[in-house]
């Protein structure tokens, strides 16, 4: 197989198209094409359909490009690495991240990253969904409390618990009646919230009084005093201990985990190593106190 080839098809699979793989690489289009189509000819297979408008890889291409893609990727690194006389990380490293752990810890854990490994051009994106790392090029994911899945491996960073609370101001449950609340998302959510005490366990009626898209924003509502909220204590940790914010108890469930999570198939890349270094030297026993520390900082 000729390799030059394969990094050519490589390059098209990973850009989706023949032209925009040759605007970043900065090669003709026409050579591109084929060369690709000289690859599909040597395996006397189709990788691509080509539509009109679109290109899109047919399942041979998706599992050469899924069995190939990183391994290309490490030798490059490995020519790079000898090339300057060390294993130093760089090159790109994409990772996506939740919304709230976005807005509330990434931008600083980006700066530091940065500045400790200069070689490395870090890409984070935010989103909640489910991303297909492969497809969509991701060398790194964290979520939270991931499904299982069998094409990942990965390791819990930090543990986080949700909480009850509320303004000073407003009034604590009493049996029977409904205590305003502020909801993340639909307002269409149960109307009791199970919380436990030091007393005992308890139920709190609700009264979904505002819905609102990121748990920052709720944090801010309720400390407004429009109504109760459900949030991870690391983030009103600092405003319980101040009084800014009162809590009514904790939360009954399963436990708040972040993960990173990354393709089993490959070799861990030197980026992608020293970016969990570089989280386990922030949070090096994961627990909430340690991340409302960071958060506070």
């Amino acid at each position: 197989m000729d390799l030059l080839a394969l990094a050519d098809f490589n390059l098209v699979a990973r850009h989706g198209g023949f032209g925009k793989a040759s605007r970043a690489a900065g090669r003709p289009k026409a050579t591109l094409s084929r060369r690709v189509a000289e690859l599909e000819a040597s395996l006397d297979l189709r990788l691509f359909e080509r539509g009109a408008r679109a290109l899109k890889l047919t399942e041979e291409g998706r599992a050469l490009f899924e069995r190939t893609g990183q391994l290309l990727t490490e030798l490059d690194e490995t020519a790079a690495a000898i090339a300057s006389g060390g294993h130093n990380p760089r090159g790109r490293l994409r990772i996506s991240s939740p919304l709230l752990f976005s807005q509330t810890a990434m931008g600083k854990l980006a700066a530091g990253f940065a500045l400790k490994h200069p070689d490395v051009r870090l890409e984070v994106t935010t989103e909640d969904r489910s991303v297909d790392m492969v497809e969509e090029a991701y060398d790194l994911v964290i979520r939270v409390n991931p499904e299982p899945d069998e094409s990942l491996v990965g390791r819990v960073f930090l543990r986080d618990r949700l909480v009850v609370v509320a303004s000073p101001d407003l009034a604590p449950p009493t049996t029977g009646s409904a205590v305003p609340a502020v909801v993340r998302g639909s307002a269409k959510q149960a109307d009791v919230w199970n919380v436990t005490t030091p007393a005992g366990t308890s139920k709190i009626a609700v009264n979904p009084v505002l819905s609102l898209s990121s748990l920052v924003m709720v944090r801010d509502a309720v400390r407004m005093g429009v109504g109760a909220g459900r949030l991870p204590v690391s983030l009103v940790s600092h405003d319980i201990a101040d009084g800014t914010l009162v809590h009514w108890g904790d939360v009954e469930g399963p436990e708040i985990s972040l993960w990173t999570l990354y393709p089993s198939r490959r070799l861990l890349s030197a980026r992608v190593s020293a970016f969990l270094d570089f989280l386990r030297e922030a949070f090096p026993k994961g627990t909430h106190d340690e991340l409302a520390a960071y958060l506070g900082r």
